[in-house]
């Protein structure tokens, strides 16, 4: 025979109750089996696969299928299309038919008893005109209009600018009087109620004392013993079963 296995009194303190997870409530998603008590929002849902038998009873088109874009539910569409086709090269030894430009009607002779209009042309300059004494339009010079050069016209009044005069000039000062900076003011504190005067000292200087001095870190307090037997001392315990019975001391009667 086995071993036996032993049965063990139950603990009440094991039987801490179910969790949240053994409660089942009626959810609040969805609208299957959805809580009365909570209002319901719509619900969508995407369409599950569909089988490979239905591709093949489909027979519609595919995105991948082109349609003309001339093509409407009417019909073909009816508006005039146009191209711009390059340029046709026809045989090398085809007439060439001249253009516009290639004529020259005005140096036909006249015909049906029809009067030429005038023509002109310009000519060197003659050998008659090398003793001409008549001078040129622009070897003519009119005088000027500005200052008291002209003496048929009204002039206006002309001033200059002359150079600076070193003596008796208003650079030199003949009386020699002094300028206004010359003359000191005088300190209102004289003559009225002298006010309160503030000035500012400059840094002091460290103190000559040059030993080294513990800062606050240095120090530590609570390893005092002087007053005290010896300093604090403090340990973690080791963890107690939560089935222990507590000690119970002095209990009432």
């Amino acid at each position: 025979m086995g071993e036996v296995e032993k049965k063990r009194p139950i603990i009440a303190g094991k039987e801490k109750g179910p969790g949240p997870g053994r409660y089942a409530l009626p959810p609040t998603i969805g609208f299957i089996g959805h809580d009365f008590t909570k209002p319901t929002s719509p619900a969508y849902s995407f369409h599950t696969r569909m089988s490979n038998n239905l591709y093949s009873v489909d027979s519609s088109p595919g995105p991948q299928y082109y349609i003309d874009a001339k093509m409407t539910r009417f019909g073909r569409d009816g508006n005039p299309a146009y191209s711009m086709l390059g340029r046709v090269r026809g045989p090398s030894k085809m007439f060439q038919t001249p253009g516009p430009g290639a004529y020259n009607p005005e140096n036909a002779p006249p015909c049906n008893s029809q009067r030429r209009p005038p023509s002109y042309t310009m000519g060197c300059r003659t050998r008659y005109r090398t003793v001409d004494p008549v001078p040129a339009p622009n070897k003519y010079s009119l005088p000027a209009l500005m200052g008291p050069q002209v003496p048929t016209k009204q002039a206006s009044a002309s001033y200059t600018i002359s150079g600076l005069c070193k003596s008796g000039g208003p650079s030199e000062d003949l009386s020699k009087t002094p300028g206004p900076g010359r003359y000191n003011s005088t300190d209102p504190s004289v003559y009225l109620p002298r006010q309160p005067a503030f000035s500012m000292l400059g840094r002091h200087g460290f103190p000559a004392d040059a030993t080294v001095k513990p800062g606050p870190g240095t120090h530590n307090p609570e390893k005092v013993i002087v007053h005290k037997p010896r300093a604090p001392a403090f340990s973690l315990g080791i963890r107690h079963s939560e089935f222990v019975t507590p000690l119970v001391v002095n209990a009432a009667d």
